[in-house]
């Protein structure tokens, strides 16, 4: 496997998740609106984050049992399309999207739900595309079949 150079290393999701939640509590702090002080803003938080923190997992174990890699920037070795992956093919950052909108609601930081979008939009840029042209080129029409049937985020 080639070494990947360190840019690529600060170039991960787990970071851009980061960076966003960064942005998020500090509008939450910084610019605070309203906050909305229910059980099921609560609920709702809870299972957003909980189930993005599950679904990361389950789809991490999968991906090891198939004896591919989850780091982002490399060829697969596997194409993994039951289990999470027949629901949506990128369970993993469809997780972390669901962290970044469930705490954005536990904070109640209403204007930064326009960063949900925007980091769906970088992470299908930066990561989602070279990976299905990876996955395309190595797995073709198998690839071709899986994606038709299952849908990029849900």
């Amino acid at each position: 496997m080639p070494k990947m150079p360190l840019w690529k290393w600060l170039d991960l999701p787990p970071l851009w998740l980061v960076l966003f939640l960064i942005l998020a509590r500090v509008q939450a702090v910084s610019l605070p609106v309203a906050p909305v002080d229910h059980p099921l803003t609560d609920i709702a938080a809870g299972l957003l984050v909980g189930g993005g923190i599950l679904l990361m997992l389950v789809a991490v174990v999968q991906m090891q049992q198939n004896h591919t890699t989850v780091i982002p920037h490399h060829h697969a070795r596997h194409l993994v399309t039951n289990g999470v992956f027949s629901r949506t093919r990128n369970p993993i950052y469809l997780g972390d999207l669901m962290v970044l909108l469930g705490l954005i609601v536990h904070w109640s930081a209403w204007p930064s739900l326009i960063l949900v979008p925007l980091f769906m939009w970088l992470i299908t840029d930066r990561f989602i595309l070279e990976e299905e042209r990876w996955l395309q080129e190595d797995f073709g029409p198998q690839f071709a079949q899986w994606s038709a049937r299952t849908r990029r985020w849900l």
